[in-house]
């Protein structure tokens, strides 16, 4: 391959990898847990299944789906906490992405 070619496609993967949207840092759980005890524990049980006034939390990711009837993944999850519904208030904008994805890590170890 010649040395230009081999700059074009530097430069091509270069300009991809800019284009690309960028990653949230993965979740905490352990700070997940903190911002579960401050937002969440209000309304939802994380050490049972039983209703609160929202559903209790254990084991959520390794029930067969949500109550919304979706199939509990990080992103289901995640637009769950972003848009609220049935009582629950949307998070969209009350907590940070980063937040957001410590509460998810952290409700994958119940």
């Amino acid at each position: 391959m010649h040395q230009v070619q081999k700059i074009a496609i530097a430069a091509a993967l270069a300009a991809g990898f800019m284009g690309m949207p960028r990653l949230e840092a993965a979740g905490n759980a352990a700070k997940g847990k903190e911002v579960f005890q401050a937002q969440c524990s209000v309304c939802h049980n994380a050490d049972s299944t039983e209703k609160k006034m929202g559903p209790g939390l254990k084991g959520l990711f390794k029930h067969d789906k949500l109550v919304n009837g979706k199939k509990p993944t990080e992103a289901n999850v995640l637009e769950k906490i972003n848009t609220g519904g049935n009582g629950m208030p949307a998070y969209k904008d009350m907590l940070s992405d980063q937040e957001k994805n410590d509460v998810v890590a952290y409700l994958k170890t119940l």
